[in-house]
């Protein structure tokens, strides 16, 4: 069975990426011993919660990134809210277009949760 999952983040609301980064402990939590990628892609106002400003939330992300969860970053949404890439935090990854990245796992078989 396939337990690859990708989690889709398009608000800049801090309660809303604390529910997906909960959703992805517990994901995690939930399939002890199983083989699984877990891909969070964020596009929109949502790249705005990924930067160095919101020490908080990158505490909450550290040890998820640290289990190998895929943080993607939509290059159009960092470009329309005027972030550089070096205010991310590290470890997440810049990819072209979000919705195409979303559209891209889910034809590898990443079931899709929008919260």
């Amino acid at each position: 069975m396939n337990y690859d999952l990708c989690l889709h983040i398009d608000s800049n609301e801090p309660a809303m990426l604390r529910m997906v980064l909960k959703n992805a402990s517990n994901y995690i939590k939930g399939l002890p011993g199983e083989s699984f990628q877990l891909a969070v892609v964020a596009n929109g106002p949502a790249v705005t919660l990924f930067t160095d400003e919101h020490a908080d939330l990158r505490e909450l992300a550290a040890p998820l990134l640290d289990q190998g969860v895929r943080v993607m970053l939509c290059a159009n949404a960092l470009a329309d809210n005027s972030i550089e890439h070096s205010r991310l935090w590290q470890g997440c990854t810049v990819v072209p277009a979000g919705l195409v990245e979303v559209v891209r796992l889910q034809r590898e078989g990443f079931a899709y949760i929008k919260p």
